[in-house]
């Protein structure tokens, strides 16, 4: 097989059929950078063997990638001082609410005496780590990360609900010190606005406050002498708000590229910006998955098709729960806006995307979405072909899933009146 038809993630139609490392490298450049999958040597390497048409050697490459994305283990910790939010602002990365069984327990008193673990249904490889706070009387600065076993994390956030005091730059610098990253969270940013109006409603103007804020902030960091860093504004109660795409954004950037869809698997669904990420993360992956299935096939087209029934259902609700439309957050959701199920499922697509009659079976069903010529050859042209009808089935599956998620995020706002 030397061939591929290519498409980039802004085209809508194949283009014509090209060589391999012609098709991968228009395909993948596409990509942001904070959505890239692949680090730069793996693109090299991947682009260098197909080049010399060594597929072995280019689908191992492949293969440990995807592996090392499986398995990527991403732990986030979260710390502060009391009362600054920090379990909520772990709740908002969760999406759930505080009263939600799962939810980390929120409060005027400080409710986090030792560090606890928080865990994602729909991403079981990320874990959010909430912290004690630095300076209780169990966790001094001195001895505090060695307390909180900081060499297990990703990167640390350090939430403040008011200006950021002395044990917080302590920390960023001690956090610094060890090459780890971090990030400061100003949260209840939409409180302190809500007061301002309260009591300044002629002259209150919403960027002039947040501008005063930053500056608060930055004069805490200029006044100890610290190099001052990026402070995102956040609000607990609307992510989609303020400062917290910003704030994906650059930690998708400076994530290694194997854990970035990890993550990205992690958010709720804030805004569509966030629902097209997470939807470009999983094109690449459909991409080099149908790369390695296309490369070793042999076999009929209609064969396989036939064979990889269970697997396609099966990355069908992967996506759904990925985008949070499975069964269980429909569900959710529904409670949430209180409203019946049955209601959401008539807005939407997926759950109903691969139901079968007596008269079209599942497989018929697959070859009616592709709307391709079928062939019965093997060889080069069973594994182009074998690459195009599950890039093709996938990528559909992907679109209907990713479209289903911004219709209830849409559904959202329109409840709340926004």
């Amino acid at each position: 097989m030397g061939q591929f038809f290519s498409e980039t993630p802004d085209d809508t139609e194949p283009r014509e059929v090209q060589s391999l490392d012609s098709s991968f490298d228009s395909y993948f450049k596409n990509f942001k950078m904070e959505t890239k999958i692949l680090s730069p040597d793996a693109i090299c390497s991947i682009k260098d063997y197909l080049l010399k048409g060594d597929m072995q050697r280019a689908n191992a490459v492949i293969t440990a990638v995807l592996k090392d994305i499986d398995n990527a283990p991403l732990n986030i910790a979260v710390t502060g001082g009391s009362g600054a939010g920090k379990s909520s602002f772990i709740n908002a990365l969760r999406g759930i609410g505080h009263e939600e069984e799962e939810a980390a327990p929120t409060g005027v008193q400080d409710t986090t005496m030792e560090r606890k673990k928080y865990t994602y249904a729909n991403a079981p490889n990320v874990t959010l780590w909430d912290l004690p706070g630095i300076g209780t009387p169990n966790f001094q600065p001195k001895d505090y990360l060695e307390k909180v076993k900081f060499k297990e994390y990703d990167f640390f956030f350090i939430v403040s609900a008011t200006r950021f005091g002395y044990n917080d730059i302590e920390l960023a610098k001690a956090i610094k010190f060890m090459k780890k990253d971090f990030y400061f969270v100003r949260s209840k940013v939409d409180f302190l606005l809500m007061n301002e109006q309260r009591y300044r409603p002629k002259s209150f103007e919403r960027e002039k406050v947040l501008q005063e804020i930053r500056n608060y902030c930055v004069e805490t960091f200029e006044q100890n002498g610290v190099e001052v860093p990026e402070i995102f504004l956040i609000s607990n109660h609307d992510l989609a708000d303020y400062d917290f795409p910003i704030l994906t954004d650059t930690l998708l950037k400076n994530l290694p590229a194997q854990k970035r869809q990890v993550f990205l698997n992690s958010l709720p669904n804030v805004t569509d910006a966030t629902i097209e990420m997470k939807r470009e993360t999983e094109m690449q992956q459909i991409w080099l998955d149908a790369f390695k299935g296309g490369a070793w096939a042999t076999l009929p087209v209609v064969g396989i098709l036939r064979d990889d029934e269970k697997a396609l259902e099966e990355r069908l609700n992967h996506y759904r729960t990925c985008f949070g439309v499975d069964d269980k957050s429909l569900q959710s959701f529904a409670d949430n806006l209180k409203v019946p199920v049955e209601r959401l499922m008539t807005i939407i697509q997926s759950p109903h995307l691969l139901k079968t009659t007596e008269e079209e079976p599942l497989g018929d069903k697959l070859w009616r979405y592709l709307e391709i010529t079928c062939s019965t050859s093997g060889g080069p042209l069973a594994s182009w072909l074998y690459f195009r009808k599950y890039y093709y089935l996938l990528l559909h599956f992907l679109d209907i899933v990713a479209n289903d998620a911004k219709v209830l995020l849409k559904e959202t706002y329109s409840m709340a009146g926004i």
